[in-house]
């Protein structure tokens, strides 16, 4: 009578710990996307300046920055010529203002190498780590 007045006890605060730990996973933050595309005058590669180029370092290092702090979920961009290319960005943040704040505080926007236009987003399928 003991051991299942102890087996059920058991049960029961094994039960109410799922429970309360299933509750306290917190809410997934809201993701968002956003496409870069080279202002017109960047079209043509040698119209490119140094300064230009020191922009795109800085945007570079701002987004592995990102990816690495968890913010950033996938970066990329196209291998087009100047007027097709574009870069993307899915990332997390709390709300549509800060994804907005944080997708025009990249260094090519703020620097006037890129446009960056923002929609909320919701990666759907991934594939699993190699």
């Amino acid at each position: 009578m003991k051991t299942r007045l102890l087996l059920a006890l058991l049960l029961t605060l094994l039960t109410s710990a799922a429970l309360r730990a299933e509750e306290a996973k917190p809410a997934p933050r809201p993701q968002f996307i956003y496409l870069l595309r080279l202002v017109e005058r960047l079209h043509v590669d040698k119209a490119w300046t140094k300064a230009d180029e020191e922009t795109v370092g800085r945007h570079f290092r701002h987004l592995q920055a990102a990816t690495e702090r968890g913010q950033a979920i996938a970066v990329g961009r196209t291998m087009e010529p100047g007027d097709k290319t574009f870069g993307l960005v899915i990332f997390e943040a709390d709300n549509a203002e800060a994804a907005r704040t944080f997708a025009e505080s990249d260094p090519a926007v703020v620097g006037g190498v890129m446009t960056v236009e923002v929609r909320p987003f919701a990666l759907v399928l991934q594939r699993a780590a190699k």
